[in-house]
């Protein structure tokens, strides 16, 4: 993964060159900001002259996904203040993907924090390299702010194969993506994710075994 996070901090750097922002803007973005997502984003907020206010709300609605993955993240195995605060901080779409797969339940809090601290210092080194060589990139190269898209989708297939057969699962998170996309686009990933959370306690509830009477 964090082989992975290299050449998507390349484009994502290569992209604020070429969107005329100074190269230091990428090392810093990545580091301070560490959402990818967000951060493609930003790039165009920040050329437009976006007000602060727009940026802010794009930003919750970009990120409020992370309040769903705090619901099985395994910050509870993260010892001291500091390392569930930085492990908060740290959390990305990747190291939840990572930390909540059947093989690493049983990871010790350090390497979880390791973990998260290697993929942080992989993206913004990454970025910072990519904004140093962008100007070697020629301008007709395009789709570079694709490569985030691109990982997602190898996520997704991933998670898709651990589920074991489960299709009900995948099933619900297309149906709620859909339905988001149709009835408030402005507002799909917000909407999308309630609605999958939404589905995922109504099968669980009713799906839920009745206590036996012995």
């Amino acid at each position: 993964m964090g082989l992975a996070f290299l050449p998507l901090g390349l484009a994502f750097g290569a992209l604020v060159t070429q969107s005329d922002l100074p190269w230091w803007w990428a090392g810093l973005s990545a580091a301070l900001v560490f959402g990818g997502s967000f951060e493609f984003l930003l790039i165009g907020l920040v050329t437009a002259a976006a007000p602060l206010a727009a940026i802010a709300l794009s930003a919750f609605l970009m990120n409020v996904r992370h309040v769903f993955y705090a619901l099985s993240f395994p910050l509870h195995r993260v010892n001291g203040r500091l390392g569930k605060a930085y492990s908060t901080y740290a959390l990305c779409d990747e190291a939840y993907a990572l930390t909540t797969d059947g093989q690493a339940r049983a990871w010790p809090g350090p390497r979880i924090l390791w973990l998260q601290f290697f993929l942080h210092l992989y993206w913004a080194g990454g970025a910072t390299v990519g904004a140093l060589l962008g100007s070697l990139i020629p301008d007709g190269v395009v789709g570079l702010d694709f490569a985030l898209t691109a990982l997602f989708a190898v996520l997704a297939l991933d998670a898709v194969r651990n589920l074991r057969g489960d299709l009900p699962t995948p099933a619900l998170a297309l149906l709620s993506a859909l339905a988001a996309r149709v009835l408030v686009p402005d507002r799909m990933l917000l909407v999308a994710f309630g609605l999958f959370t939404a589905g995922l306690l109504t099968r669980r509830l009713t799906t839920r075994r009745k206590p036996s009477h012995a």
